[in-house]
């Protein structure tokens, strides 16, 4: 069995809708995350080694768009959230890596809404690049 280094990732291969599993989303995420989806204040720290960087919160809702469930947030000590998905109950975080060997602690966190962050015009746009993008890769005939 193949491992993984984001949070839940032991419990995500449960996880299953369209024929996808969390895991296969990371594999397909992995091949599309890069420097164009990355927030703009951390792109400057971007690279491929670091994948996952300053792409939580529209993962985490293109992740809500299949498998439903919450988006909720770590405070961090900047004034943002680092975004991460409630499903049946379990946590998962596909974008935890870019904390390296540090923990987050997922309990009692915000539930983040879609609304609030998508009134940034540039992180709709990263969003909608990134779904588009993921369809391409999972469309089937």
């Amino acid at each position: 069995m193949k491992t993984y280094g984001f949070y839940g990732w032991q419990k995500a291969a449960a996880i299953k809708k369209s024929g996808y599993t969390l895991c296969d989303c990371y594999d397909i995420l992995s091949e599309i995350w890069c420097e164009k989806t990355c927030a703009p204040r951390m792109r400057d720290k971007w690279s491929k080694a670091d994948k996952t960087l300053g792409q939580c919160s529209i993962t985490a809702f293109l992740l809500q768009d299949i498998y439903g469930g919450k988006v909720c947030g770590v405070p961090l000590d900047d004034g943002n959230f680092h975004c991460f998905n409630v499903i049946n109950g379990e946590v998962f975080d596909l974008t935890s890596e870019q904390f390296g060997n540090t923990v987050l602690n997922y309990e009692n966190c915000p539930e983040q809404f879609r609304e609030k962050h998508f009134a940034k015009e540039e992180k709709k746009k990263r969003y909608e690049y990134l779904k588009e993008e993921f369809e391409k890769l999972t469309c089937r005939d």
